[in-house]
This record gives C-alpha cells, sequence and structure tokens, in this order.
C-alpha cells in the first residue's frame, strides 16, 4: 500500500454488494454504502451494485448465501457485511474505515 504526502492511503476501496431486484433491504443497502462511501471515502472507491435476479451466476461465483450482502476486496483484509448496512459505526469498524 502505497501512502500519499499527506498521509491518506492511494489504495482506492473495492466492494461489491449484492442486491436482488428493488427491495427494501436492498435499496437501503445501496443508500447507505453510498452514503458511506461519499463521506469516507470520497473518490477513493469503486462500488459495483450486482443483482443476483438477473446474474444468478455472480451469486454461485461468489457463494452468496444472503442478500443483501457487501464485500470488501480492496485493500485487504477481505471482508463480508450481510444486512442493509444501516449501522454505520458497525460498518465502519468492520470494513476498517476511520470516522
Amino acid at each position: 500500500m502505497e501512502d500519499s504526502s499527506d498521509g491518506t492511503s492511494t489504495t482506492k476501496h473495492k466492494f461489491t454488494l449484492f442486491v436482488s431486484g428493488m427491495s427494501v433491504k436492498s435499496g437501503h443497502a445501496i443508500e447507505n454504502i453510498r452514503k458511506i462511501c461519499d463521506t469516507y471515502l470520497t473518490n477513493n472507491y469503486e462500488l459495483e451494485i450486482v443483482d443476483i435476479s438477473r446474474d444468478k451466476e455472480q451469486a454461485v461465483i461468489h457463494q452468496i448465501v444472503a442478500i443483501p450482502t457487501l464485500i470488501k476486496t480492496q485493500p485487504e483484509p477481505k471482508r463480508i457485511i450481510l444486512g442493509d448496512l444501516s449501522d454505520k459505526e458497525k460498518v465502519l469498524y468492520i470494513l476498517n474505515i476511520s470516522e
């Protein structure tokens, strides 16, 4: 991992959020992770949203057993969170993102 001169990490955070259609929980998860990323990782993240009702193969590949599921792949270590991501403090802690 490289650091820029101002001490912030230059490693881009990469997330994949698995949802199913536009259920209420899926909608909340999308909204919550976008708010968190826009607030704490401004211009330093990639978010891919996979709708498993349209792309079942991705659910099988990633062994998704519940939705919504968020997978953080970068930076290491990999982290997985289930649910609508409404508990901001818990999400930040699990993803190792500083407030």
